[in-house]
């Protein structure tokens, strides 16, 4: 491959359309999509049950896989992390594997009003069973408390989406 791998990642509140949008990212780019929600589903479904037993297991994960993204992005495969980056030390996740590498990045931001976003959670979990994983407004307003925009200061490559209604991405680059 002449050009160099991309790492794909996110931030956006609960619902806002992350896993929508990374999965058109990885079919536009032609990129390996893995995801946070999948991943902890199969392997700690009975596990996670409250957002202490989430926070515990994706840094599992992350440990896990974080040497195996590396080796993907040498060998030149772009990649979609369906996971989130809502806080700095989230992001500082992603800045460690692409740094370590030396490959692009692009921090996809999605700007969604809570209003939207818990909106898309009724909808997102009607299928659900009652009980399932972070599917009230009680939790989103829970796990909203810690979201932290990201800043210029940070550094990162920032492409912006801003959701308004319940309509496709626009792209405010």
């Amino acid at each position: 491959m002449n050009q160099k791998p991309t790492l794909h990642f996110f931030c956006g509140k609960m619902a806002s359309g992350k896993s929508t949008l990374a999965q058109t990212l990885a079919q536009e780019n032609n990129a390996v999509l893995i995801s946070e929600d999948i991943w902890l589903s199969k392997l700690y479904s009975e596990e996670i049950n409250e957002f202490s037993d989430y926070l515990k297991y994706s840094s599992r994960l992350k440990t896990i896989l974080s040497p195996h993204l590396q080796h993907l992005l040498l060998q030149g495969v772009s990649i979609v992390l369906d996971f989130p980056g809502n806080t700095p030390s989230q992001r500082n996740w992603f800045r460690s594997i692409f740094e370590s590498v030396g490959v692009n990045h692009l921090l996809h931001y999605i700007i969604a009003s809570n209003e939207l976003c818990k909106q898309q959670l009724k909808i997102r979990s009607k299928d659900q069973p009652e009980g399932s994983a972070f599917t009230t407004d009680e939790e989103f307003e829970a796990i909203t408390q810690y979201f932290q925009p990201p800043t210029p200061e940070e550094g990162f490559k920032i492409e912006i989406y801003q959701k308004d209604e319940m309509v496709n991405f626009v792209d405010n680059n």
